[in-house]
């Protein structure tokens, strides 16, 4: 697929407007990862968009990579889906919703809330609220 280059001005201006108003400086690297991240919705690791994002430009650093998507989590840009200790995607959307993992073929489906059924939870800590549900449902191919 071809992005004429009034497009990808258009697209950069908008993902720079949707950095600043999580309150992240714009810049280069930052939106080159953007780009790769947030222009459809998809589920990938740091490495992923590493290769993607060199791939489209010449050179950024893993740590760059890794730190920048972790200041887009942090900022709610993009959602964290830790898997496991070492196995981490993540989504560009920030939507409420849940997961479907493929262990055999390692790709991660979004799952709309009104699927999963979670009638009762256990009493909340005193001094606490609930910020969320995460869920993600593990399959294996038979």
């Amino acid at each position: 697929m071809w992005i004429n280059a009034q497009d990808l001005q258009r697209q950069r201006s908008a993902i720079a407007a949707t950095l600043r108003q999580a309150g992240i400086i714009p810049t280069q690297q930052r939106l080159d990862i953007a780009l790769v991240m947030l222009t459809k919705p998809q589920h990938l690791s740091a490495d992923q968009v590493l290769e993607l994002v060199n791939r489209a430009r010449k050179s950024v650093s893993k740590a760059t990579v890794y730190n920048t998507l972790s200041l887009f989590s942090r900022t709610g840009v993009v959602r964290e889906v830790r898997l496991d200790p070492n196995r981490v995607f993540y989504d560009s959307n920030t939507a409420d919703h849940y997961h479907l993992y493929n262990e055999d073929t390692g790709i991660l489906t979004d799952v709309a809330t009104g699927c999963v059924r979670h009638d009762a939870l256990p009493p909340l800590p005193e001094g606490t609220a609930l910020t969320g549900i995460d869920v993600i449902i593990r399959i294996r191919n038979v």
